[in-house]
């Protein structure tokens, strides 16, 4: 098996989490998207993934509760992340951003810090009442939902994003951080981490 990715991104991440939960042997090829213009955008990459994004990623599955409505719930924690927070952060929007719209950083900065305030203020609401939610989203065993919340929050951290309105989020963060797969999975143990 093969994860082509990006040290800091966040997709990878969660599929580094998975992969490092489930103790599956995978080879890690750093596909860099920032060097030369974003090598996702090469040809040789974009014969492997035509929507010239990270990761790629041949093989898998994930953990998921066996209740229908527990597996709902956990799916719609992660779908919440993963649809509604993440892409108004994604790199290609920050750069477009700049680059095509010609925001000045700190209107860039101003867009992506509001949209996971907002969309951390969502999760916080949901998860503090929540009474499934233990040391992790669901109960004490890792799911797809923490694969999703550490990944955002490690980022919301390296913006420079207070993180004190979201205890519950922040708390299962740091807690998932504490296993070894997510532990192996983080950014800056990564080879092509700069």
């Amino acid at each position: 098996m093969k994860l082509y990715g990006y040290f800091r991104s966040s997709a990878a991440y969660r599929v580094r989490i998975a992969l490092n939960l489930k103790d599956l042997d995978y080879e890690y090829v750093g596909v860099h998207l920032l060097c030369d213009g974003g090598e996702q955008l090469k040809p040789e990459y974009r014969a492997l993934n035509p929507d010239d994004i990270v990761p790629a990623f041949v093989d898998g599955d994930d953990v998921l509760p066996q209740k229908p409505l527990d597996r709902a719930f956990v799916r719609s924690v992660a779908l919440q992340v993963a649809c509604k927070i993440h892409p108004l952060d994604n790199l290609r929007v920050l750069k477009y951003l700049k680059h095509q719209v010609k925001v000045p950083d700190e209107t860039k900065d101003a867009w992506y810090c509001h949209w996971v305030e907002t969309g951390f203020a969502s999760l916080e609401t949901r998860l503090s009442a929540d009474p499934r939610v233990g040391e992790l989203t669901f109960g004490d065993t890792p799911t797809i939902a923490d694969l999703c919340i550490v990944p955002r929050v490690f980022n919301a951290r390296r913006f420079g994003i207070d993180l004190s309105p979201y205890p519950t989020v922040e708390r299962i963060a740091d807690r998932a951080g504490q296993l070894e797969a997510f532990a192996k999975s983080a950014p800056a143990v990564q080879p092509d981490a700069e």
